[in-house]
């Protein structure tokens, strides 16, 4: 089974919310590949993290390595607020 997690942060000061989206993306990228159909968003006041994978049904393990990523990325800054927003079980690709 796949599942896609959406993950929200509120509180990202509203100066770095695009860039910490782009830094975050780009991690996942390159560094966390476990993780598939990544995309990070910011819409002006949160951040917003989707991703697919086969081993996180509640999507505890995607919020862990986002606080990560905000931590290292939002240095001297409040992380925000976390919280998983849904998740949904995905068809396996055939």
């Amino acid at each position: 089974m796949i599942y896609r997690a959406v993950l929200v942060c509120d509180g990202v000061p509203k100066d770095a919310g695009s860039e910490v989206a782009i830094d975050i993306a780009k991690e996942f990228a390159e560094h966390r590949k476990w993780h598939a159909n990544l995309t990070c968003a910011w819409d002006g006041s949160r951040l917003t993290l989707a991703a697919e994978n086969d081993h996180d049904p509640k999507g505890l393990a995607l919020l862990d390595e986002f606080s990560d990523c905000l931590s290292a990325y939002m240095t001297g800054r409040s992380d925000g607020d976390l919280k998983v927003k849904s998740i949904d079980e995905v068809s396996d690709p055939v």
